[in-house]
């Protein structure tokens, strides 16, 4: 930003490229760069630049093609980025055409991407919809006790007992998976303390005793290890997702009353849309035509259930397209190598 000699592309992206700006929607930026030669040819190369809010990114011309050739959506968008939102072009840009790296990987990078878009709404969903916080469970909320020809949960069975965890003792049981023989400290030798079923509350795994040979157990105790693992990722995603959401947007997604992130599926639904077109037109429509339809999803005009089924739709109609497309398997490598050499070349001879 500070040499602006350097810029080759330099272009308003974003909701505003896409044609689905609002009265509050930011100005983001996006561009391409070519670094000096003499940082090229040094130790100090920086394929890519951004500002602290990542609201402003900037592309080296290598990383530029080498996006290019995995099909990347971002990079594709911006080089079909429409004339009306380009604040500068280097006229050695008029040697990309995007269209010379379109290919079928695009069914994965711009429908995969959208895929990965729609389980985070899922996932977001899931936590909208949530009537209480999650309350964080201890490991002996997942211990199950076997005795007595019945099953109890730990609790349970330790309050039956009339005994405190702490007069427990585990020991292995070679091949059963996170189960153990369960002692009791009354029926114990007096020379053998146990050390209970857990360390102290905070602890992330049960806790064995040394027992002796011939020792017969008062039951068997499972440890749901993989369900404890579970519930502790969902509690930790959950207190991340409160910490840094969106205020301004969660508060909007409730007020419309779908609760789910309608600016996350409008943005699916969109590439969605662009994997098809892709696929059958051989082009890439940045500035939307669906915009009504597209702003309609933002403004949670649709269920949350409808989307998902419009989704799955438009996925079977997308891999229809592109099974009949000709278009290449990946983008032709040799043709990138020599368009980033011309370019060099072009540039660095007159500096």
């Amino acid at each position: 930003m500070n040499e602006p000699e350097h810029f080759l592309l330099k272009c308003i992206s974003g909701s505003r490229a896409y044609n689905l700006d609002g009265p509050r929607s930011d100005t983001d930026l996006k561009g391409v760069f070519i670094q000096p030669m003499t940082e090229l040819y040094g130790l100090n190369y920086t394929p890519q630049v951004s500002n602290p809010t990542n609201d402003e990114t900037f592309f080296e011309i290598g990383r530029l093609i080498e996006l290019l050739l995995k099909n990347n959506p971002g990079v594709l968008e911006l080089l079909a980025t429409p004339r009306s939102h380009i604040l500068f072009r280097h006229p050695v840009m008029d040697m990309f055409d995007p269209q010379i790296f379109l290919s079928k990987l695009c069914r994965d990078t711009f429908a995969g991407y959208a895929r990965t878009q729609m389980q985070k709404a899922r996932g977001l969903n899931k936590k909208m919809n949530v009537r209480e916080a999650p309350v964080r469970k201890g490991v002996m909320d997942f211990c199950w006790v076997y005795s007595g020809n019945a099953t109890y949960s730990l609790n349970e069975w330790l309050q039956y007992e009339g005994i405190m965890q702490e007069d427990c003792g585990l020991g292995a049981m070679n091949h059963f998976k996170d189960c153990y023989k369960l002692f009791v400290q009354r029926n114990m030798p007096e020379n053998t303390r146990l050390n209970g079923i857990v360390r102290s509350a905070g602890s992330n795994d049960v806790n064995t005793s040394e027992i002796s040979k011939g020792m017969a157990p008062s039951g068997l105790l499972y440890f749901n290890k993989d369900g404890y693992s579970m519930h502790c990722r969902e509690y930790r995603e959950y207190h991340e997702w409160l910490e840094k959401r969106n205020e301004d947007r969660y508060k909007t997604n409730m007020t419309h009353g779908r609760q789910y992130d309608t600016k996350n599926m409008m943005h699916t639904m969109r590439l969605l849309s662009m994997a098809e077109e892709i696929a059958r037109f051989k082009t890439i429509n940045v500035f939307r035509p669906d915009r009504e339809f597209l702003l309609g999803i933002k403004a949670g005009n649709y269920a949350f259930d409808e989307l998902v089924k419009m989704v799955d739709e438009k996925m079977i109609s997308i891999e229809e397209a592109y099974e009949k497309s000709d278009l290449p398997e990946s983008p032709d490598p040799e043709l990138a190598e020599e368009l980033l050499i011309k370019i060099r070349k072009q540039i660095y001879d007159r500096q």
